[in-house]
């Protein structure tokens, strides 16, 4: 059974341009896809007879239409797409649900192309993030990462005024933005330049996309935040994980290659962070028994621009854990005298390949971890001993699968 697409990228242009051969693909079509807008803007061009399947959520709903279609007659099935199909778009999602399905593409600009073209702004450097029906993570990412020049596809919840606010919530004010609405259409067609003050408090029309372009060169990332610029646990400077041990803690973690770390006993924040702007790809969950907790990590966080780490309060051996994202990466920065427990509940959600870190400042807390580990039957990786000025020395233990 043969399943071709004719995927066709188009404006919003009410009186779209087509070259000869797309026109005489559509001439020739019998059955066409596409969301409602799509359909509005081309019905006058569709053939007598034609039929057409809306794309619209459930998707399931929308692919059984068309492995019905090719099951009963098999003629090339031709989808209206925004813009570039393969650029966040719809010919992606052919390819990931129907893989064996034969697309031939026709694709116009993409919105962001587009906007670059209306200000006769190079595009080559700029780092595309996708924000519709999507997290912030990649947003969040970027600006971490120091991105000088993004371009971004928003929806209607993140649009560009909650964009500005969470970048100024974070620090990260030294952009200026460039907003499109409407691209494509010459009656509703706008495109506005402001600062993020400004984007943060004004309104705008759906569909739009926004650039970010960095008003001079943007400062680099700390390596090891220095102790004393962390707001600390009721003034208690001694009750954070110190610089250098924090780096070492994250790299026996090994976060380069991991996906989710889960940061328990979080307190200040300071691991949570400096993993986070550190390795700016990486999903952070931290839990705190303290209620101080939150505040700590709101304002550190914001602090040094690290936004998107899930904090939780509440005691780890109570907490809700099924809809978190489980962990490769675990550090247990507190355990309260109850480290056998803990580490059995680590143990029944933490990935294959996973690895457990803890540092311990005693000998008890060692020898509850590696019975612990034992038990669970893990394997306990050489132990680092490192000593630092006048603190107690720290032995930085890991466990893996």
């Amino acid at each position: 059974m043969e399943q071709k697409f004719i995927v066709i990228g188009m404006d919003d242009r009410p009186q779209p341009y087509f070259p000869p051969e797309v026109q005489e693909l559509i001439r020739c079509g019998k059955v066409f896809s596409g969301g409602i807008r799509h359909r509005e803007i081309v019905s006058s061009l569709l053939p007598d007879g034609a039929r057409w399947i809306d794309i619209t959520v459930p998707l399931d709903d929308v692919f059984a239409r068309y492995e019905a279609h090719f099951a009963s007659e098999g003629s090339p099935l031709l989808v209206f797409a925004s813009g570039d199909p393969l650029f966040f778009g719809f010919a992606n999602t052919i390819r990931r649900k129907m893989p064996a399905a034969d697309i031939r593409l026709f694709p116009s600009f993409n919105s962001l192309q587009t906007l670059a073209h209306r200000l006769v702004m190079p595009y080559n450097d700029m780092r595309t993030v996708s924000l519709t029906g999507r997290p912030w993570q990649e947003l969040d990412r970027a600006l971490m990462e120091r991105a000088p020049h993004i371009g971004l596809l928003t929806d209607r919840e993140h649009t560009p005024d909650a964009i500005a606010r969470r970048l100024l919530d974070y620090g990260y004010d030294g952009y200026t933005v460039y907003v499109g609405e409407h691209l494509g259409n010459p009656a509703k067609e706008r495109i506005r330049q402001m600062s993020l003050e400004e984007a943060s408090h004004s309104r705008f029309e759906h569909p739009n996309n926004l650039m970010l372009v960095a008003r001079q060169p943007l400062p680099p990332r700390p390596f090891g935040i220095p102790d004393e610029a962390f707001e600390h646990l009721d003034g208690r400077a001694r009750m954070i994980t110190k610089a250098p041990i924090r780096l070492l803690t994250l790299q026996a973690l090994g976060l380069s290659g991991r996906r989710v770390m889960w940061d328990i006993g979080f307190c200040t924040g300071s691991v949570s962070i400096e993993a986070r702007l550190q390795f700016p790809h990486l999903q952070v969950v931290a839990f705190e028994v303290r209620p101080e907790g939150r505040h700590l990590m709101e304002v550190n966080s914001r602090r040094f621009g690290v936004p998107g780490i899930t904090a939780l309060i509440g005691d780890f051996l109570q907490a809700d854990l099924t809809d978190l994202p489980r962990p490769d990466a675990v550090f247990i920065g507190g355990h309260g005298g109850r480290l056998a427990d803990m580490l059995a509940r680590i143990r029944e959600v933490l990935l294959p390949e996973g690895c457990i870190v803890l540092n311990s400042v005693s000998a008890e807390s060692r020898e509850a971890f590696c019975t612990g580990i034992h038990d669970l039957g893990m394997k306990l990786c050489p132990p680092l001993h490192v000593a630092l000025n006048d603190y107690n020395p720290i032995d930085i233990l890991k466990a893996t699968f």
